[in-house]
Protein backbone atom coordinates (compact mmCIF):
# COMPACT_ATOMS: atom_id res chain seq x y z
CA UNK A 1 0.00 0.00 0.00
CA UNK A 2 1.10 3.38 -0.92
CA UNK A 3 0.37 6.86 0.81
CA UNK A 4 -2.64 8.14 1.65
CA UNK A 5 -2.00 11.70 2.31
CA UNK A 6 -0.65 14.24 -0.32
CA UNK A 7 -0.06 17.75 -0.37
CA UNK A 8 -2.49 20.28 -2.79
CA UNK A 9 1.17 20.67 -5.20
CA UNK A 10 1.24 16.67 -5.15
CA UNK A 11 -2.33 16.10 -5.40
CA UNK A 12 -2.84 18.50 -8.58
CA UNK A 13 0.72 16.76 -10.35
CA UNK A 14 -1.42 13.28 -9.81
CA UNK A 15 -4.46 14.66 -11.49
CA UNK A 16 -2.24 15.84 -14.19
CA UNK A 17 -0.16 12.70 -14.14
CA UNK A 18 -3.53 10.62 -14.50
CA UNK A 19 -5.04 12.77 -17.32
CA UNK A 20 -1.90 11.63 -18.81
CA UNK A 21 -2.07 7.82 -18.26
CA UNK A 22 -6.05 7.73 -19.83
CA UNK A 23 -4.61 9.75 -22.87
CA UNK A 24 -1.85 7.06 -23.67
CA UNK A 25 -1.09 3.82 -24.92
CA UNK A 26 -0.31 1.23 -23.04
CA UNK A 27 3.60 1.83 -22.67
CA UNK A 28 3.13 5.48 -21.90
CA UNK A 29 0.49 4.01 -19.35
CA UNK A 30 3.18 1.48 -17.70
CA UNK A 31 5.28 4.49 -17.33
CA UNK A 32 2.98 6.95 -15.57
CA UNK A 33 2.28 4.03 -13.13
CA UNK A 34 5.47 3.43 -12.81
CA UNK A 35 5.97 7.81 -12.11
CA UNK A 36 3.20 7.25 -9.42
CA UNK A 37 4.39 4.60 -7.50
CA UNK A 38 7.95 5.41 -7.55
CA UNK A 39 7.81 9.37 -6.97
CA UNK A 40 4.41 9.79 -5.28
CA UNK A 41 4.03 6.46 -3.68
CA UNK A 42 0.29 6.70 -5.18
CA UNK A 43 -0.71 3.04 -6.00
CA UNK A 44 -4.04 3.20 -8.38
CA UNK A 45 -5.21 0.07 -6.64
CA UNK A 46 -5.23 1.62 -3.39
CA UNK A 47 -7.99 3.82 -4.46
CA UNK A 48 -10.01 2.23 -7.52
CA UNK A 49 -13.07 -0.41 -8.47
CA UNK A 50 -11.06 -3.12 -9.99
CA UNK A 51 -11.73 -3.30 -13.80
CA UNK A 52 -12.72 0.44 -14.04
CA UNK A 53 -10.13 3.67 -15.64
CA UNK A 54 -8.95 5.19 -12.71
CA UNK A 55 -8.64 9.18 -13.63
CA UNK A 56 -8.76 12.70 -12.38
CA UNK A 57 -11.73 12.27 -11.73
CA UNK A 58 -11.70 9.25 -9.80
CA UNK A 59 -8.97 11.10 -7.98
CA UNK A 60 -11.50 13.85 -6.73
CA UNK A 61 -14.15 11.57 -5.38
CA UNK A 62 -11.62 9.57 -3.63
CA UNK A 63 -10.95 12.55 -2.23
CA UNK A 64 -14.64 13.55 -1.60
CA UNK A 65 -15.09 10.19 0.36
CA UNK A 66 -12.23 10.50 2.47
CA UNK A 67 -9.81 7.80 1.17
CA UNK A 68 -7.23 10.20 0.36
CA UNK A 69 -6.05 13.27 2.41
CA UNK A 70 -4.82 16.63 1.64
CA UNK A 71 -2.56 17.99 4.45
CA UNK A 72 0.07 21.27 4.32
CA UNK A 73 3.20 21.02 2.93
CA UNK A 74 5.20 21.07 6.31
CA UNK A 75 3.48 18.03 7.64
CA UNK A 76 4.30 16.15 4.06
CA UNK A 77 7.58 16.96 4.28
CA UNK A 78 8.10 15.77 7.60
CA UNK A 79 6.50 12.74 6.74
CA UNK A 80 8.53 11.52 3.96
CA UNK A 81 11.41 12.18 6.53
CA UNK A 82 10.15 9.91 9.06
CA UNK A 83 9.33 7.54 6.18
CA UNK A 84 13.16 7.79 4.39
CA UNK A 85 14.51 7.37 8.32
CA UNK A 86 13.19 4.39 8.45
CA UNK A 87 13.59 3.02 5.34
CA UNK A 88 17.32 3.75 6.21
CA UNK A 89 17.21 2.03 9.56
CA UNK A 90 15.15 -1.26 7.76
CA UNK A 91 18.19 -1.55 5.33
CA UNK A 92 20.86 -0.95 8.17
CA UNK A 93 19.11 -4.14 10.32
CA UNK A 94 18.58 -6.23 7.08
CA UNK A 95 22.46 -5.70 6.38
CA UNK A 96 23.01 -6.34 9.87
CA UNK A 97 20.73 -9.68 9.57
CA UNK A 98 23.10 -10.53 6.67
CA UNK A 99 26.02 -10.49 8.86
CA UNK A 100 25.06 -12.58 10.99
CA UNK A 101 26.00 -16.25 10.34
CA UNK A 102 23.21 -18.46 10.31
CA UNK A 103 22.53 -21.24 12.97
CA UNK A 104 23.81 -24.51 12.26
CA UNK A 105 21.05 -26.87 11.12
CA UNK A 106 20.30 -29.74 13.19
CA UNK A 107 21.20 -33.44 12.55
CA UNK A 108 18.47 -34.73 12.30
CA UNK A 109 19.61 -38.51 12.40
CA UNK A 110 21.53 -37.19 15.03
CA UNK A 111 18.84 -36.48 17.01
CA UNK A 112 17.11 -39.87 16.42
CA UNK A 113 20.01 -41.91 17.65
CA UNK A 114 19.72 -39.98 21.02
CA UNK A 115 16.33 -39.92 21.29
CA UNK A 116 16.28 -43.95 20.41
CA UNK A 117 18.88 -44.28 22.90
CA UNK A 118 16.86 -42.16 25.49
CA UNK A 119 13.85 -44.41 24.81
CA UNK A 120 16.06 -47.41 25.21
CA UNK A 121 17.48 -46.24 28.47
CA UNK A 122 13.97 -45.28 29.56
CA UNK A 123 12.39 -49.20 28.51
CA UNK A 124 15.62 -50.80 30.41
CA UNK A 125 14.95 -48.82 33.55
CA UNK A 126 11.35 -49.70 33.53
CA UNK A 127 10.26 -46.42 33.09
CA UNK A 128 8.54 -46.42 30.19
Amino acid sequence: MGRNKFSQAEIEAIAKLLRRKLAGNRAQQKLVRHELRVKYEFNISDFNVQGQAFGDAELMQAIDRGAIHILDDATIAAMKEKRARDKARDAQQTEADAATPPAPEADWHEAMKQWDAWEAQQKSSGQY
